[in-house]
């Protein structure tokens, strides 16, 4: 009888991919193997150590612990506008246009179930991070996609970008509700200029419609390159909110701490449904948070510097093994072609036979979209032995392959 019972959000959703090499994974350590992990881009480095000892300091007050405020402490909420004003002249009030999320894919989930209607349409483009189209479906919304256009030194085609959002506006029904952008982007690495988001600006006024952007490898950038927010265009709160986070840039992943910011109406919608799914992160977080944005700056150099390092050692290493890929301009991965004696396995097979034969973990980017079949995503959490002896792994797979 219960065989008969639908779940219908569920059932809308695709097969979680990365689980599958996440299984094979697990196998072959439990099995021994010595596995090269750059699947998912968890840091490896350890948090500094002034939040750290903020922290406990705070852990230690008998008045940390009860209920936080769901929609974040007011120091952090001012911490946040105070580090867009520092590093964008932007305004932002903390009370009206920020809340603090437990992460940014919390918040961005809960966002999108504030905001959405039955049937809204969202445009995301593909390849993108699998919960930036997904959060529209589990809301009951639908996704409007279309592919990502850049160049080898992984920038926005602009032009090609905006041809295409406007067919995405005459041709759906419903026209879209929502737009999503995330740049630097998260899998391709793509990197836009300041004049991208005052087109957008300026076309979500005419069309009629929301922008979220996410920024959550704002900070991770290299070879000059400085990543722009919406906000520094003039109105883009009229439109636009953009979420942040602290995890990459201090390395506080598992901490979970990010934020919303911009638009009124869309903040005080996540606000709202915050107040009724949680309470709050764990106040001590928040004040050591509050110490992360406000107190010294250096340790976001060397968080980069380590990422910079085994960018250049990685693309150098696995060049020399048969297997070229462009450098980044920002985020904490590669976004790596297919080589071509394999493109024809496609990244799933080629992701799993990486693991088998050459004992090294990716994440293909069939995850991230059709669009991103001929890639697979490597994340820079190896140090440069690991990505040497990767390298090694690499050239002989990849001759066995030729001989074939």
């Amino acid at each position: 009888m219960f065989d008969e019972i639908r779940f219908n959000t569920i059932e809308r959703l695709p097969n979680y991919v990365f689980a599958e090499i996440n299984d094979i994974k697990l196998a072959a350590r439990r099995a021994g193997d010595d596995i090269i992990d750059f699947s998912m881009g968890n840091p490896d480095g350890k948090t500094p150590q002034h939040i750290i000892d903020k922290l406990v300091d705070s852990v230690s007050k008998d008045k940390t612990h009860g209920y936080s405020v769901s929609k974040g402490i007011y120091k952090l909420r001012l911490a946040i506008c105070n580090w867009y004003k520092r590093k964008y002249d932007a305004d932002l009030d903390p009370d009206t246009e920020a809340v603090v999320t437990l992460g940014s894919k919390e918040g961005y989930v809960h966002l999108v179930q504030a905001i959405t209607n039955p049937g809204d349409v969202a445009v995301v483009a593909d390849p993108a991070y699998p919960i930036h189209s997904h959060a529209f479906i589990i809301a009951g919304g639908n996704v409007h996609k279309f592919g990502l256009d850049y160049n080898e030194k992984f920038e926005l085609d602009t032009e090609m970008f905006f041809e295409k959002l406007k067919k995405a506006f005459r041709d759906s029904v419903p026209k879209p509700k929502f737009v999503v952008v995330n740049f630097p982007h998260n899998p391709t690495t793509v990197t836009v200029d300041l004049s991208f988001y005052e087109r957008l600006v300026a076309y979500a006024k005419q069309e009629r419609f929301y922008i979220i952007s996410d920024i959550a490898y704002a900070e991770i950038s290299y070879d000059g390159y400085k990543t722009p927010s919406i906000f520094q265009v003039k109105g883009a709160k009229d439109v636009a909110v953009e979420s942040t986070t602290l995890s990459k840039s201090y390395n506080m992943a598992g901490w979970r701490v990010g934020f919303i910011v911009g638009n009124p109406k869309l903040v005080g919608a996540l606000q709202k449904i915050k107040s009724w799914f949680d309470y709050g992160i764990f106040t001590p977080i928040q004040v050591a948070a509050t110490v992360a944005l406000d107190g010294p700056q250096e340790c976001i150099g060397e968080i980069v510097e380590k990422y910079q390092n085994r960018r250049d050692v990685l693309c150098e290493s696995f060049a020399n093994a048969g297997w070229d890929m462009g450098k980044p301009k920002a985020t904490m991965f590669i976004w790596a072609k297919i080589p071509e004696v394999a493109q024809h396995l496609g990244s799933m097979e080629f992701s799993k036979q990486l693991l088998k034969e050459a004992k090294i973990a990716v994440s293909p980017g069939i995850g991230f979209g059709e669009h991103g079949d001929q890639y697979v995503r490597i994340a820079l959490i190896e140090n440069e032995n690991r990505i040497r002896q990767a390298a090694r792994n690499v050239k002989k797979y990849l001759k066995n392959l030729e001989a074939k």
